[in-house]
């Protein structure tokens, strides 16, 4: 099904081979990442990058902090189109009028700096971007860690707040010129398979090993002219939970057809690789040898093939729920209940988002349920096209009639079922979606108060096939249903009657609409001389994902409000953690008005002379994790750490560079360790790291520091900061992007 290739390889007039006559240093500047990146790049060096993008996309719940920041470091009007999607916090549940404050504010904005506002339901982010925002050869950064486009032809990356925030005071994207991975395409899928199944056997074959990591996915191959757009679009999408940068994708007829039906045929463009083409690994996907597949919590990695899945149902479950008890043991866990009367049962199917609610994936899904239905029992269907044009569709060619007569729900454009916002499970319930993700607590339940529902990923012809068994687990390609093609038409009169399309045309005189919610960010200090971390969260999981970190679903509503947020930092993973950081900030804020609290001078005291350090060792709160950071884009779960006196992450490494990169943009010294260092620490020992501050302005990586555990004993520890950037040192030194920004200004 999968082939990974651990070494270069050329691509030569199409073909994989393992040699060429060309080196591969010239060759790999044949691979379409290296044209676009270089085509967009302001550096005098090919290998150190320095990106300008063509365009930016927000939704609802990180617009309001990136125009903040923006605007604070002296944006006058935004200098790309930037669209600005309501997507996200469209239910108005939670917080009284704090998430329609939130639109407001994002509608004044893009009258007054000139972006492009997109009301709720009208589209989820990613679905706007491909309808009007994609162009072939073309660079969009996005504040949602699934900006993806490059099945039409589009290099997208999705980051933390703070670069895009860089993007519109014209600043650019720095990083180093990345690996490019081919990803080589064969084969047609069979019926019944779609792309989530061959997205969910991607991320099992590459996620845990890291294999394409920070790297460019490039899909070439024979296999590609199989894959209607829509198929294409959905495989591509979840690439971000390979934790690969970005992707790319020759493009074709099928492609050209996309930008037409889209009333942009000049956004079209061939794009291959060179004839001779260098890549440093290879994945080769047989499409017709995926089968549908099934991902188990708490990771898309976490698969097996439906029929695996159903032949070793108790065996896994009960994997599950060992698992999840150790993660939530406040929750009584009975997945295994759901194996009787010969099957595997599911309460809810939902097919939703930027993955799921796809029009072909819609269409699929009614014809496995023409003449059946979903039953009278505990399962429930919903589905969420992407957005009001494919609403549209759907309506004319009787999908949706088809769906509503057999039990399901058609429900409006909304990313909620993909974090936790609406749809919930219950309790010890299972939910089947084709989202994006099925990380802990994605669904919204709440584990803390004994609360616990599982997620498994399935494509949308899978969940259908189940809603159509009542909610037993069947794979699609186990069903007798004859797939009627539809040719889609995009019907762009809604948003002409109700989108704002404001770039090239900003109002200075327009005030922004600042509900009672939305505050400015607390004062943020320069990196001291020293630094004396507590570790406030100590953290040995394999992985630690930004859910974990901040987590999603109702603390959506508080992403404007920096204070309100912080409160549920690592809430669902370590719940003292923040008590236990206001506690270590209240000392470093008593540090600053000249105070000498006896505690922080016991600590000292241990490490050299306390009078003379105390005025230059800033003091604040640390968390260690294995591998921090997997997931989404979301700034938050780097600043929610600032806010409240975070200095510093320390862990092996981190698990996506948007991570890290959020870590830097909020001035959290992004420590790592050698593998082979143990870390026996924890909560409430303490890390002092002198001449910190030296250290970043002259570029020193390997760093010597000190451990005092609570037992009195001081230990010596190497922490290491690599690969910083001259900008990410001046950012670091001044305490966040912010702090960088407004010195710039004054000079």
């Amino acid at each position: 099904m999968i082939q990974l290739t651990d070494h270069g390889v050329y691509l030569v007039n199409g073909i994989p081979q393992t040699d060429a006559p060309l080196s591969a240093d010239e060759a790999r500047r044949e691979t379409m990442a290296w044209q676009i990146l270089q085509a967009h790049n302001t550096s005098d060096d090919p290998m150190q990058l320095r990106v300008r993008f063509d365009a930016m996309v927000s939704h609802d719940i990180t617009y309001v902090g990136i125009i903040q920041q923006a605007r604070a470091s002296g944006m006058k009007e935004f200098p790309i189109p930037y669209a600005l999607t309501n997507c996200h916090n469209s239910l108005c549940a939670v917080g009284g009028t704090i998430n329609e404050d939130d639109h407001m504010f994002g509608l004044s904005a893009a009258k007054k700096y000139g972006g492009i506002y997109v009301p709720a339901n009208q589209s989820v982010i990613h679905s706007y971007a491909r309808e009007e925002l994609a162009r072939c050869g073309a660079m969009i950064l996005g504040s949602d860690s699934h900006t993806r486009y490059g099945a039409l032809g589009t290099m997208a990356v999705g980051e933390g707040g703070p670069e895009l925030a860089k993007q519109l005071l014209k600043n650019t994207w720095d990083v180093p010129m990345p690996q490019v991975v081919l990803v080589y395409l064969t084969g047609k899928p069979r019926r019944g398979v779609g792309p989530h199944d061959v997205a969910i056997a991607l991320v099992k074959a590459t996620f845990e090993s890291g294999f394409v990591n920070n790297k460019v996915l490039e899909f070439v191959g024979p296999g590609i002219r199989e894959l209607p757009i829509d198929f294409r679009n959905g495989i591509d999408v979840m690439t971000t939970e390979t934790t690969c940068l970005s992707s790319i994708w020759e493009t074709d007829e099928v492609t050209r057809s996309f930008y037409e039906i889209h009333q942009r045929p000049q956004d079209y463009r061939e794009l291959h690789p060179g004839r001779v083409a260098y890549y440093d690994k290879m994945i080769t996907i047989a499409l017709d040898k995926v089968e549908p597949m099934i991902a188990l919590p708490f990771h898309p990695s976490n698969a097996w093939t439906i029929h695996e899945f159903l032949d070793n149902a108790e065996e896994i479950l009960k994997s599950v729920e060992a698992d999840a008890a150790k993660r939530f043991p406040k929750a009584n866990i009975r997945l295994t209940d759901k194996i009787h009367d010969g099957g595997v049962w599911a309460d809810q199917g939902i097919i939703a988002g930027c993955s799921g609610g796809l029009f072909d994936n819609i269409t699929e899904a009614a014809d496995i349920m023409r003449n059946g239905c979903t039953g009278s029992g505990a399962f429930n269907f919903s589905v969420y096209p992407t957005s009001v044009p494919v609403s549209l569709e759907l309506m004319k060619v009787g999908a949706t009639a088809q769906l509503l007569q057999s039990g399901a729900l058609i429900k409006p454009s909304f990313c909620g079922p993909c974090f936790g916002a609406g749809d919930v499970p219950a309790n010890n319930g299972l939910s089947l979606r084709h989202t994006t993700r099925n990380f802990p607590n994605r669904e919204g339940s709440k584990p803390g108060e004994g609360q616990f529902a599982g997620v498994c990923l399935m494509d949308a012809r899978s969940i259908a096939a189940t809603a159509r068994n009542g909610g037993k687990i069947t794979a699609a390609t186990d069903v007798d249903y004859a797939p009627v093609h539809h040719d889609y038409h995009f019907d762009k009169t809604v948003y002409e009657n109700r989108l704002y399309y404001g770039f090239g045309k900003a109002d200075p005189s327009v005030e922004l609409v600042m509900g009672p919610n939305i505050t400015d960010w607390p004062k943020m200090y320069d990196l001291s001389e020293n630094l004396l971390v507590e570790l406030a969260a100590v953290i040995h999981d394999p992985v630690t994902t930004t859910d974990e970190l901040i987590p999603s679903g109702e603390t959506s509503s508080y992403r404007s409000n920096p204070l309100r947020l912080a409160e549920f930092t690592l809430s669902r993973r370590v719940p003292d953690y923040v008590p236990r950081a206001k506690a270590i900030a209240a000392m470093e804020a008593q540090r600053r008005n000249g105070e000498c609290p006896a505690a922080l001078r016991e600590l000292l005291s241990r490490v050299g002379d306390a009078d003379a350090l105390m005025s230059n060792t800033q003091f604040g709160s640390c968390v260690f994790a294995n591998k921090p950071g997997d997931g989404s884009a979301r700034e938050q779960a780097a600043s929610c750490q600032k806010v409240l006196g975070g200095f510093a992450n320390i862990c092996y490494t981190f698990a996506t560079k948007r991570y890290r990169s959020n870590c830097i943009n909020w001035g959290i010294l992004p420590f790592t360790l050698d593998e082979d260092t143990p870390f026996p620490y924890e909560t409430g020992d303490c890390v002092f790291v002198p001449g910190i501050r030296q250290a970043i302005e002259q570029g020193t990586e390997d760093i010597p520091a000190k451990v005092i555990r609570q037992n009195g004993t001081v230990e010596s520890i190497l922490l290491h900061v690599k690969g910083l950037t001259d900008d990410e040192k001046d950012i670091l030194l001044s305490g966040c992007l912010m702090n960088y920004y407004a010195k710039q200004m004054k000079e």
